[in-house]
C-alpha cells in the first residue's frame, strides 16, 4: 500500500464490525424476501388485471372535453376548497405553533401545542376526509374542514421549529425594557418568521390544490368527485380528460409558487 493511500480519510462505517454489518444486511434481506412470499397476492387475478388495464387505456384514448362544464365547475370548487382550508388552516396554525414552541410557552402549553399537531398529521387526508363526509356529508364543507387539519399538520410544525430557531436576544430586550407580551411577539419575534410563514403559506396552498383532487375521490367535493364519478359511468375518455386538467393545474400552481418563493 503506497504512502498516498495510507493518508487518504475515509470516512468511518456507521457498524465498524464486519460480521455485525455482514448479518444486519442478511437479517434485512430475509425479512424483505420473507414479507413479499407471505403477502397475500392473488396471482391470477393479478394476471386478468392486465387485461382490463387494457380495456380500461384503450376506452380512454382520446381523451374528450366534450363535458367541459363539468370539468371547470369541478377545478374552481378545488380551487375554492383549496384557498379556504389554506387561510382557515394557516390562521389556525399560528397560535399552535406558538403554544408548540418550546423557548416561548410554558410546558403544559407545549406539550398541548405538540399533542394538537401530532394528531393533526396522525392520519392520512383520506381517512380524515372521509370522517367528515361522514359527519357533514358529501360536498364542499367536508373538503374545506379536511385540508384544514392536513394544514395545520405541516404549517404549524414547520413554524413551531422556526419560532424555536429565532434570536431570542431580541426577545429578552424587549422583555428588559418592559415591553409587554403582545408586543414581544408583534416586535421581536413576528418580523422574524414572516418569511418563513409566507412561504409556508404559498406551499399549503399549492400542496392543498393537489390534495383537494385526491379527497374528493371519497366524497369531499372539487375535481376529484367529478373524476369518481366518471370512472364510475366507465366513462374512460372523461376521466383521462380530467387527469390532464388536473397535472396541467399542478404544474402550472407549482410554477407559480416557485417563482412567488424565489423572489420573498
Amino acid at each position: 500500500m503506497s504512502a498516498a493511500s495510507r493518508d487518504r480519510w475515509r470516512k468511518p462505517r456507521m457498524i465498524r464490525n464486519p460480521a455485525l454489518r455482514w448479518a444486519l444486511w442478511l437479517a434485512v434481506a430475509a425479512y424483505v424476501i420473507g414479507t413479499i412470499a407471505t403477502l397475500p397476492v392473488n396471482w391470477p387475478r393479478v394476471a386478468e388485471g392486465f387485461g382490463r388495464a387494457a380495456q380500461i387505456f384503450g376506452g380512454a384514448f382520446p381523451p374528450s372535453f366534450e363535458r367541459s362544464g363539468l370539468l371547470i365547475d369541478g377545478f374552481l370548487e378545488s380551487l375554492k376548497i383549496a384557498i379556504l382550508a389554506t387561510v382557515g388552516g394557516v390562521l389556525l396554525s399560528i397560535p399552535i405553533a406558538f403554544m408548540a414552541a418550546r423557548n416561548i410557552a410554558p410546558l403544559p402549553v407545549f406539550y398541548l401545542g405538540r399533542a394538537l399537531i401530532i394528531v393533526a398529521r396522525s392520519f392520512h387526508p383520506v381517512i380524515v376526509a372521509i370522517l367528515f363526509v361522514k359527519a357533514v356529508g358529501f360536498g364542499p364543507l367536508a373538503g374545506v374542514l379536511t385540508l384544514i387539519v392536513y394544514s395545520v399538520g405541516f404549517v404549524a410544525k414547520m413554524l413551531a421549529e422556526r419560532i424555536e430557531e429565532i434570536d431570542f436576544g431580541q426577545v429578552e430586550a424587549l422583555r428588559a425594557a418592559g415591553a409587554p407580551t403582545l408586543s414581544v411577539l408583534v416586535y421581536a419575534i413576528f418580523p422574524q418568521i414572516l418569511p418563513r410563514q409566507i412561504g409556508l403559506s404559498i406551499y399549503q396552498l399549492d400542496s392543498n390544490l393537489r390534495a383537494s383532487a385526491m379527497i374528493g375521490i371519497v366524497g369531499a367535493g372539487g375535481i376529484g368527485a367529478t373524476l369518481a364519478n366518471a370512472f364510475g359511468r366507465y366513462d374512460y375518455d372523461f376521466a383521462l380528460a380530467i387527469t390532464i386538467i388536473i397535472v396541467g393545474a399542478i404544474l402550472v400552481s407549482e410554477a407559480i409558487s416557485g417563482q412567488i418563493r424565489k423572489r420573498i
